[in-house]
């Protein structure tokens, strides 16, 4: 099963985007380049800044992830998950 990385704030969600590069072993350059941004433009994304949302989905691309909306209330199959994923299943 796919990791399910969870963001409801923009420094989360930036957290996250910087983690998932630098796991690809790819710089804010690369990133940059990739989508044809600047690097600032890739470091203000993952401070949490506000970019563009055409950039956001550019960047997620270029890193080969993608969006999945879910509801943020668990239900018990959630519940149940995120107990076996930290251990206390």
């Amino acid at each position: 099963m796919d990791r399910i990385l969870r963001a409801q704030d923009s420094q989360t969600f930036g957290r996250m985007l910087r983690d998932e590069r630098k796991a690809l072993g790819k710089s804010q350059d690369d990133v940059a380049a990739a989508v044809g941004t600047r690097r600032q433009t890739i470091a203000d994304l993952e401070r949490g800044k506000n970019v563009g949302s055409h950039t956001v989905f550019a960047v997620i691309a270029a890193i080969g992830k993608m969006v999945a909306i879910t509801d943020a209330r668990p239900d018990l199959e959630m519940i149940r998950t995120m107990l076996e994923e930290s251990g206390n299943g």
